[in-house]
């Protein structure tokens, strides 16, 4: 049986994230179940106008987009799942509904161990050329941070780590607000800061999120609806 990656990889500050946020990410492999979210972004996009013509240049990665919008909807979607090497992954799909265009943004998080100790790895975009070591901890409010250290590119047999001066780090941060709204409100906000140029990406905003049952209920480990995968896996961390 499972335990949820995130609580793999906390260990004992698991039990320190605010209920809400432990139910968010207590998802499990063969649970039969996905998670949804829908809600706005404040923000989202790149706020650099030089960069956005380099960021056009890669919009099919599903990474990384040009535009850039405030109060933006957008819906989540959190698959639970083993990956095709074996690793208790969890997928995420997000889809934000620019006025002009949809843009997808997905990766998937999965599970390594590093001399024993549990170690989270994220593979970002469509192709996971792109892989980071996640960093996480919790703050004395309950709320879960997460840093990305160390990306590294993997372009056909190649594996490039990106030298500090070139990294672009991702800081993120989530958490559960019962004041906001009727009921209250998931938040997040994520800002990838690259040292040479600033900030490359911002997202911040609220919504609220559901468990669903798979359609079928199918609750095979290594389920993965087809529209949510990548078109490439990568093993190599």
């Amino acid at each position: 049986m499972y335990s949820p990656i995130y609580q793999q990889a906390l260990g004992p500050d698991f039990h320190r994230l605010q209920p809400e946020l432990q139910e968010y990410f207590a998802l499990v492999p063969g649970s039969g179940q996905y998670g949804v979210g829908e809600g706005t972004f404040d923000v989202v996009g790149c706020r650099q106008d030089w960069l956005r013509p380099l960021l056009r240049l890669t919009g099919g990665e599903e990474a990384f987009f040009p535009e850039y919008g405030e109060n933006v909807p957008f819906r989540i979607e959190n698959h639970a799942h083993q990956d095709p090497f074996g690793r208790s992954s969890l997928t995420a799909r997000r889809e934000i509904r620019f006025p002009e265009r949809k843009r997808i943004f997905q990766d998937t998080t999965s599970l390594t161990r590093r001399s024993g100790t549990p170690q989270l790895v994220d593979y970002v975009g469509r192709y996971r050329r792109l892989v980071t070591d996640l960093n996480l901890s919790v703050t004395p409010e309950g709320r879960l941070r997460g840093v990305s250290e160390a990306s590294r590119l993997f372009l056909g047999p190649l594996r490039i780590p990106l030298p500090a001066a070139l990294d672009a780090k991702a800081y993120a941060e989530q958490w559960w607000d019962a004041a906001h709204g009727r009921n209250g409100k998931h938040h997040i906000q994520v800002k990838v800061i690259q040292p040479q140029v600033g900030l490359v990406l911002v997202y911040a905003g609220s919504f609220d999120y559901r468990l669903r049952p798979y359609t079928g209920g199918s609750s095979a480990q290594s389920f993965l609806p087809r529209y949510a995968q990548p078109d490439r896996w990568e093993n190599r961390v």
